[in-house]
């Protein structure tokens, strides 16, 4: 490894410890999943592409395998007239068509094995981008449960309760004070007098007689 090379590997790592450390792992997990994004459209860009020329490659097999019948139905045509010379033309088109065949043939095997392969581990990436963007939606669920809880914790230890209970304390001081001055002004209203039906019979009697008496 050459001294530049070396150096910018240092600085690179010392680069990512720092980010490390300045950078909340929860807000890069936005920046993880874009990169997983770019990925899946590559894998299906990539995809599409092989499809297509696994497609372009089977119909060059088939054109092959028709002009391949083509020769040699030419060429029994050409026996059955007696014309060999035809037929030998016919069959040694046949014959070079049919290695054309079956180099196309091979290589359409190989692209559909190519294929086959790309499928797998485009599935992967598929499950590995459910897993992890699932598992993004749960760490950033939990970091916000615990940054609100922290938020609460740290509320209620800063939360005082002293100036609430002189509040409520001076509250009650002054309601019971309220009671008493209420209690006070009904002990100085005069009440009505107390009538004594006994008496007011008694002073009617006398009043009765006295007046017979004149």
């Amino acid at each position: 490894m050459g001294i530049f090379k070396r150096v910018k590997t240092i600085v690179m790592a010392d680069l990512h410890e720092l980010l490390d450390k300045v950078e909340d792992p929860i807000s890069l997990l936005n920046q993880y999943m874009r990169e997983l994004d770019e990925q899946v459209d590559k894998a299906k860009q990539t995809l599409g592409q092989q499809l297509y020329l696994e497609k372009r490659q089977e119909l060059l097999v088939n054109e092959t395998s028709a002009v391949v019948d083509k020769r040699k139905r030419q060429a029994e045509l050409a026996v059955e007239k007696g014309e060999d010379t035809i037929a030998r033309i016919a069959l040694q088109e046949k014959l070079q068509q049919e290695a054309k065949l079956k180099l196309y043939e091979d290589q359409l095997a190989a692209m559909k094995q190519q294929t086959s392969s790309l499928r797998e581990q485009i599935d992967v990436l598929l499950e590995k981008y459910n897993e992890l963007s699932n598992k993004r939606l749960v760490l950033i669920s939990r970091a916000h449960a615990a940054k609100a809880q922290q938020q609460l914790q740290a509320a209620i230890a800063s939360f005082s309760t002293d100036n609430a209970m002189k509040g409520f304390t001076r509250a009650e001081d002054y309601v019971q004070q309220l009671e008493a001055q209420a209690s006070a002004a009904s002990y100085f209203i005069p009440s009505d007098p107390t009538v004594n039906l006994e008496i007011q019979e008694a002073v009617e009697r006398e009043l009765v007689t006295l007046k017979e008496s004149k």
